[in-house]
């Protein structure tokens, strides 16, 4: 299989991205070959430095970046030998079998959706995070601000692609779905989540355990929790903001040490037609490691090939 990480991107980059290859060389006896996108004259130094073996990777030279503040759309039109557009163009051409960069975060939507496309039948793709549960299992929620706004069809299919993540990368069998709701009763909410409990409560594809409240999320009710992206990114930025206050006060415990952002690497944008990856900006080497092992192993489970399947027997 062929990985391509965008090796500009990200506010500790090239350096960060060099050491996370590094690791996951490190760890894997059989890796992946890596695609190494980015300018090969600050890129060479490093792989020296890191001793990273030619042999495990290639390095695709992009003279371009596309800074974190320029307008996506704008900036793939015409840096098109930045990383980011490279890294697309080498994906959607098949020379590629996923794509990772901690980069501009708007860029690698607008390439998600316009380059690679949706999976045929997924209206809306989302994006999710993992949520540690206080008794050290894992959920998933989504969406966290792809969707700002929803129909109540986006909501059952955000269900299915979580449902289909959480079992074959989570190793989740026949995980539990709940709507993000202000009660537990059918019939709460605003008209969005009462039309989506219906559609959901009908869908034979998932597990739907009904609605879930917010003191419900950090516990385990629950696997897969789903919401409009308004909703999911305010759960979102509150949870990072745990983990940065108890380091802040020095509280030490290992379930806030599961806040940290770098133990799960990036986010998946789930209901495109191949992986892509979008990390924090502020990743280090570990971060980019767990991008690079979350890619294998969507590739290894052919978790595209299933949602595929899943929406074309719609």
């Amino acid at each position: 299989m062929n990985i391509g990480l965008d090796m500009m991107g990200g506010d500790f980059a090239p350096r960060e991205a060099v050491q996370g290859v590094r690791l996951y060389l490190n760890e894997n006896s059989s890796p992946a070959v890596l695609f190494l996108i980015g300018d090969q004259h600050q890129l060479q130094p490093l792989l020296q430095e890191f001793d990273i073996p030619p042999a495990a990777v290639q390095i695709i030279h992009a003279p371009q970046v596309i800074g974190m503040h320029e307008h996506p759309t704008k900036a793939l039109k015409e840096k098109k030998d930045s990383s980011i557009s490279i890294g697309f163009h080498l994906l959607s051409s098949g020379k590629m079998d996923a794509f990772i960069s901690a980069g501009n975060t708007g860029a690698m939507m607008v390439g998600a959706l316009y380059s690679i496309k949706a999976i045929e039948g997924v209206q809306r793709p989302t994006i999710g995070t993992l949520i540690p549960k206080e008794n050290g299992t894992t959920g998933l929620l989504l969406d966290v601000g792809l969707n700002a706004d929803c129909k109540p069809e986006n909501l059952n299919q955000f269900a299915v692609l979580g449902s289909l993540y959480a079992n074959h990368i989570l190793g989740i069998e026949n995980p539990r779905v709940g709507l993000i709701n202000i009660g537990e009763e059918e019939g709460k909410g605003n008209l969005l989540a009462q039309a989506a409990y219906t559609l959901l409560k009908n869908n034979n594809q998932i597990r739907f355990i009904g609605n879930v409240e917010g003191r419900d999320i950090l516990l385990d009710k629950t696997d897969v929790m789903v919401c409009e992206g308004f909703t999911g990114n305010i759960i979102l930025k509150l949870a990072e903001s745990i983990y940065e206050i108890t380091h802040q006060k020095k509280i030490h415990h290992d379930y806030f040490e599961r806040f940290n952002f770098e133990n799960y690497g990036g986010t998946p944008v789930l209901g495109v037609a191949k992986p892509v990856i979008i990390g924090h900006g502020i990743s280090h080497g570990k971060a980019f490691q767990n991008m690079i092992r979350l890619a294998a192993k969507m590739i290894d489970t052919d978790l595209l090939g299933k949602m595929k399947a899943s929406f074309g027997n719609n």
